[in-house]
């Protein structure tokens, strides 16, 4: 009897550890900082239109800048009640700060410091008003810098009615040591058409297994228009954090 007792008590605590360990599930999503105070208790407009209020926070006295693309690991503490400004107050556990830039357009002075060193493309999307690029680098300790550039130096002539834009990077002539991830948000919104809800893009890139000519993305840019339901994309903070300006 108490053997079958004991068994039952141990049944008990697997069962109560496992609940314990669904309820502290982290999630990790991508998105936008809305905090224009710099505070500690925050908004975070995900991708997927989800928003979250920052209530709690394992990294102390973080205090990130109001427009900054990040990802973001949380845990949930309550659901909000249909028709709040957002839908979950949350507990953040780590955070990836995604560099965040505008297109650059090159100049006279610029166009030699730009650089145009291959990288490797691992995705690239539009969500909201950012185009994001997951990539991978070889490198060791130096900075690498990263830009989505207007070239109209180039005097190059597309009939084609798109945007061209060229995703660059500068090694730094750092030692390819091993493999670096990174993960970068540009925003693209200066590049709306009026009159218009959708702008075709197309960014080219010098990649390492397209090293002879230039590798392109098609990409439709769409605003003024619902949110996408199309389900979150999966990021996870990386590893091996690139480096990059």
């Amino acid at each position: 009897m108490k053997r079958i007792f004991l068994v039952a008590m141990i049944l008990t605590l697997l069962v109560a550890c496992n609940k314990k360990e669904e309820e502290v599930q982290t999630v990790t999503r991508f998105g936008t900082i809305e905090n224009p105070n710099q505070l500690t208790n925050f908004y975070f407009n995900q991708d997927d239109s989800i928003r979250l209020w920052i209530l709690n926070s394992d990294i102390k006295y973080y205090r990130p800048k109001d427009g900054q693309r990040a990802i973001i690991e949380y845990v949930i503490l309550t659901n909000k009640a249909r028709g709040s400004s957002y839908q979950h107050d949350v507990t953040v556990k780590d955070v990836y700060e995604v560099l965040t830039k505008n297109i650059f357009t090159i100049s006279t002075a610029t166009q030699d410091s730009i650089g145009n060193d291959p990288i490797a493309i691992r995705d690239m999307w539009i969500a909201g008003d950012y185009l994001n690029v997951d990539f991978i680098y070889p490198g060791y300790s130096k900075t690498h810098y990263i830009n989505l550039v207007s070239d109209t130096l180039k005097n190059k002539s597309y009939t084609d009615d798109k945007i061209h834009l060229e995703f660059r990077h500068n090694a730094n002539s750092d030692y390819p040591s091993y493999n670096i991830s990174g993960i970068v948000s540009f925003n693209i919104k200066t590049i709306r058409k009026a009159g218009s809800n959708t702008v075709d893009l197309v960014v080219h890139t010098k990649e390492f297994d397209s090293v002879s000519a230039d590798k392109t993305y098609n990409i439709a840019y769409k605003y003024n228009t619902a949110p996408s339901s199309a389900a979150p994309k999966q990021l996870n903070i990386p590893a091996r954090k690139a480096v990059i300006r």
